[in-house]
């Protein structure tokens, strides 16, 4: 069986790399003084295509070092899981505190003069070094425990970062947290939930925390089929269906889920028809008794844009500006394969108790982000590239400005592929969109990858950062300045 995820741009890596010699074109913008981190998806060793989920895969770490308009060095590591270090024929971590041994695989950020891999639903978080060198598991300190998530937001005005996590082993509930920025955690809130749903990632505002309370939740058959022998595998349907979104899994049974070992690299969420569409609004200081539901359209949010608060003659409302799939793991168990995601706007009107939904374009796109000094905060430009396109003809990086209300593109040419790209202002006070972007474009008919730097008032191309071999399609990256 073909999988996708596993060939073309998404083919993992067989090595690790350690590159000081890097080809550059253009110029590298001098204010430029830190790291480009992305993680993503690597598996290591023999992956069978039927049983591997995208989101399933050992964690890799892809860096490069800029200083004085220089690529420094390029390196890619594994994040050393118990099961990535066993694979790799490594002394295996001692300390097992993961559901899954599967490496942090889905965002990479700095915080706390520590640079951490991110993943969620429960499993491990881990420090690595300046040089992505797997440090350990990451739990703040030994402030907070249970896993964490892959979208922490932070506070432009306080360096916090605020979550929301979950996991099959929290039963009904998902965690709100807020970590210091001394690195520790300083609030944790349990909110109650409808059952176990993948709440992949959430909105704040300077007011209000906002969860995504949408209609996909953990499958008790599915993770039954990988982790029980055949003959056993209806009573453990029945007894995870009996406890999961109702109360904590005990450790004894938790221990016996290992999800995501070995070839068998499944992901045990799937679209639940029967279960509601809601947004909550929490205010930031509130708990699980101030939360406000609003009902939405059935659809999935993987990641929100931004969110503000705003206020009118009608009342306050909050604006969410969201990436929309009509449905997710619904036809396609392997990735977010179940219609084009596009960019909407959700305005939650508080007075009337309501969500107005609107369209703001209709291309297929993922991936957003925008000037990270505005979170929270009203914002005028965001930028996503656009997804789904047929191999040839080529991927391009939207760019929306949200206030003149339209949209512009850049093309990057037949068979290009663009990850995600990041905003980094030209200085710590300069104008919104004042500044770079900057993703990984592969070029399918070399299968290189290069980093490009753009212009992000106008899109051109300032600068790239060739690298002699591809980055596989992943996730979620970071600027990230040097100390």
């Amino acid at each position: 069986m073909e999988n996708r995820y596993l060939e073309g741009a998404f083919a993992p890596l067989s090595q690790e790399f350690t590159l000081t010699d890097l080809e550059v074109t253009g110029s590298i913008p001098d204010y430029l003084d830190g790291r480009y981190l992305r993680n993503g998806p690597n598996p290591i060793g023999e992956i069978d295509p039927e049983l591997y989920h995208w989101f399933a895969g050992d964690g890799m770490v892809h860096g490069i070092r800029i200083r004085d308009g220089r690529a420094e060095w390029y390196r890619n590591r594994w994040v050393r899981s118990p099961l990535a270090a066993e694979s790799l024929g490594e002394p295996v971590p001692a300390k097992r505190s993961s559901i899954s041994q599967l490496g942090a695989n889905t965002n990479v950020i700095g915080h706390a003069g520590r640079t951490l891999a991110l993943v969620e639903g429960g499993v491990a978080n881990y420090e690595l070094t300046d040089e992505l060198d797997t440090v350990g598991v990451c739990d703040f300190g030994g402030t907070l425990s249970g896993g964490y998530t892959a979208h922490p937001k932070r506070d432009p005005d306080t360096g916090e970062l605020h979550a929301v996590s979950y996991s099959m082993l929290r039963g009904n509930s998902v965690q709100y947290s807020v970590i210091g920025a001394d690195g520790r955690a300083r609030r944790t809130v349990e909110i109650e939930v409808t059952g176990s749903p993948m709440m992949h990632d959430f909105s704040l505002t300077e007011r209000y925390v906002v969860f995504y309370d949408l209609p996909v939740t953990f499958d008790a058959q599915q993770a039954a089929t990988m982790t029980v022998p055949p003959a056993l595998r209806l009573p453990a349907r029945l007894l995870l269906s009996a406890l999961i979104g109702r109360v904590r899994i005990p450790d004894p049974i938790a221990a016996r889920m290992p999800v995501g070992s070995g070839a068998d690299r499944r992901f045990p969420y799937s679209w639940n028809p029967g279960y509601p569409a809601r947004v909550g609004v929490m205010p930031r200081e509130g708990a699980n008794a101030d939360v406000r539901w609003f009902d939405v359209e059935p659809c999935y949010v993987f990641h929100p844009m931004n969110a503000y608060d705003s206020d009118s003659p009608r009342g306050d409302s909050i604006v969410l500006d969201v990436v929309r799939h009509p449905k997710m793991f619904d036809t396609d168990h392997l990735g977010p394969n179940d219609g084009p995601p596009t960019l909407e706007r959700w305005t939650v009107d508080l007075a009337d108790g309501k969500v107005r939904e609107s369209r703001i374009d209709d291309r297929a796109q993922e991936f957003p982000r925008i000037d990270e000094r505005l979170v929270g905060k009203r914002h005028r430009y965001g930028y996503a590239p656009t997804v789904g396109l047929e191999a040839g003809e080529g991927d391009t990086l939207l760019k929306h400005d949200l206030v003149g209300h339209n949209a512009v593109s850049k093309s990057f040419g037949s068979g290009k592929v663009l990850g995600e790209f990041v905003f980094q202002p030209s200085s710590p006070d300069s104008a919104e969109d004042d500044g770079v972007l900057m993703g990984y474009v592969y070029d399918r008919p070399t299968d290189r990858s290069e980093l490009a730097i753009l212009d992000s008032q106008s899109l051109e191309h300032i600068a790239g950062i060739k690298l002699p071999h591809r980055v596989p399609a992943g996730f979620h990256g970071n600027w990230v300045p040097a100390a």
